[in-house]
């Protein structure tokens, strides 16, 4: 499936339906369906990995995922070929404009996605780690673990265990010890592949003695012991960094609406609010803790969660934004908490994709909502589920998820690359932290997001979101791609040059609460 993309370089456009003056032309022929598309600038100087072609866009690299999954995320040959017609819809890039700065793009390190790492030899799992973490890979930037056990553990652990009628108001019992055997480690190794790895907490259930049923599913926090459970929030930060482990930011409680879950908690906005209002926030600032804290972690059909917890003017100050996934509701909802409160950050920390996959429309369902709709729609993070699970997709509590298909399938020193893991990849590896959303036009069928990278690239991730082949073209500044693509693949281009008149390694973020 070949098409045809042409770069022209002239006069700006005045308006989105014409082309600019055409002054020099280049012609590629590429099969693809879903762009992301790089430009590297050096603003006077030449990039580490540019090469010096005299200031001419003829370097190029593509990287190509096929909606059929034939070709994952490999690179592509250049090639030379086509015609232009200039009647095609297009995509504008606008880098004058700037909406938030990107933390990064990740998964979740699961109790058990690291115990199947740690069964690895070390030079297998050395060799699964730099290809995750290193942009010689794919580049994960970020990555969700639980505090205590998620269900995807083994068996059901907090760090306050104890015998049934006995409690540790002050923490004095409190131990990392059930991570040390399998997740500090490999989290130490990580760390020192891609030491500015930011790590993101989340508790699925406080230890059951302060819970209203005394049990690992449901029941909810007994507010006499909110003082102990802010206290183990604060022992579990100072234990990681303890460690070399550095917790960027916590979720106050995951999925607080789902109950039924093993381990869970059944936490209310009223709740939550409390809490974070009058034990965990004060506790924090009292430790000198910069740890942020994040609010609701659940679904974006009940946005009036976190609407609540953030009317309260004195809880507010403690927090740094809202959590979403999106097994129910729409992407869209997230920028109704963004105009309600815009110095709030928005995060997207879970999505899951079931065993067995689809590949294809798993792959374009996770580019359109889980990239590309949570990015336009404020947030600063992307994350799929679990990393890794076993071909049984094991391990996991009782009552845990018995279809979570990891990133990768572990068998043994095995590896199986699954969806996921390209999802994330044509986003992690070229949108580095400290990335800011630019903007971008949006065509009906044509789901896009731009961004504006400290290195100086600009990337543009596109997807066909219908079946049929799409002709359409890409503008920026005085550049024009045309192309005609396919349904259900992606690709990424790198385009190395030196004298774009584009400076961005100084993006200073404004304000900005339209979308483009």
């Amino acid at each position: 499936m070949d098409s045809n993309l042409t770069v022209y370089s002239g006069k700006k456009y005045s308006d989105g339906n014409q082309f600019p003056v055409i002054r020099r032309k280049f012609t590629l022929s590429l099969p693809f369906t879903v762009i992301a598309l790089i430009f590297m600038v050096s603003c006077g100087m030449q990039g580490k990995n540019s090469p010096d072609n005299g200031g001419n866009p003829e370097k190029l690299q593509i990287w190509l995922t096929t909606g059929d999954g034939a070709i994952r995320f490999i690179r592509q040959p250049d090639g030379l070929s086509g015609e232009i017609t200039d009647t095609l819809p297009g995509i504008i890039i606008d880098t004058t404009l700037k909406y938030q700065e990107i933390d990064g793009f990740g998964f979740t390190l699961t109790g058990g996605s690291a115990m199947l790492l740690a069964a690895m030899d070390g030079p297998h799992r050395s060799a699964l780690l730099k290809e995750l973490f290193s942009t010689e890979g794919i580049g994960v930037s970020y990555l969700r673990i639980s505090i205590g056990a998620s269900d995807l553990d083994e068996k059901v652990f907090s760090y306050s265990d104890l015998p049934e009628g006995e409690s540790d108001p002050l923490m004095e019992r409190f131990s990392l010890d059930p991570d040390r055997k399998y997740l500090i480690p490999v989290l130490k190794e990580i760390l020192q592949i891609f030491p500015e790895l930011k790590i993101m907490g989340s508790p699925w259930s406080p230890p059951v003695w302060m819970k209203t049923n005394g049990k690992s599913v449901g029941g909810s926090l007994k507010p006499e012991y909110y003082d102990a459970y802010a206290r183990y929030f604060v022992r579990y930060i100072q234990g990681m960094a303890e460690e070399g482990i550095p917790i960027d930011a916590i979720t106050v409680q995951n999925e607080p609406l789902h109950p039924g879950n093993n381990p869970s908690l059944l936490m209310p906005a009223k709740e939550q609010t409390a809490f974070i209002r009058d034990h965990l926030g004060p506790a924090f600032v009292r430790e000198g803790i910069n740890t942020k804290i994040v609010i609701y972690d659940h679904n974006a059909d009940r946005i009036d969660y976190p609407l609540e917890v953030l009317s309260d003017e004195k809880a507010r100050q403690f927090i740094d934004g809202t959590a979403f996934h999106l097994y129910g509701g729409s992407i869209s909802a997230l920028s109704r908490v963004h105009e309600e409160y815009p110095d709030k950050h928005l995060y997207f920390t879970e999505q899951w994709i079931g065993a067995p996959s689809d590949f294809g429309g798993d792959f374009r369902w996770h580019m359109r909502e889980v990239i590309i709709g949570s990015m336009r729609n404020w947030c600063r993070v992307a994350l799929e589920w679990n990393l890794a699970a076993d071909p049984e997709q094991k391990p996991h509590t009782e009552g845990g998820c018995t279809r979570c298909l990891g990133a990768v399938t572990l068998d043994g020193n095995q590896v199986r690359r699954n969806t996921a893991w390209y999802i994330i990849a044509h986003a992690a590896k070229f949108v580095r932290p400290g990335s800011v959303r630019t903007g971008s036009s949006e065509i009906r069928g044509l789901p896009n997001v731009a961004f504006l990278t400290p290195e100086g690239r600009v990337v543009l991730i596109v997807l066909n979101d219908r079946s049929e082949k799409m002709e359409f073209s890409i503008k920026i500044h005085e550049r024009v791609f045309n192309t005609a693509l396919e349904g259900g693949s992606a690709a990424t281009y790198v385009w190395y040059y030196r004298k774009a008149g584009l400076c961005l390694r100084k993006i200073q973020l404004k304000s900005n609460n339209k979308d483009s």
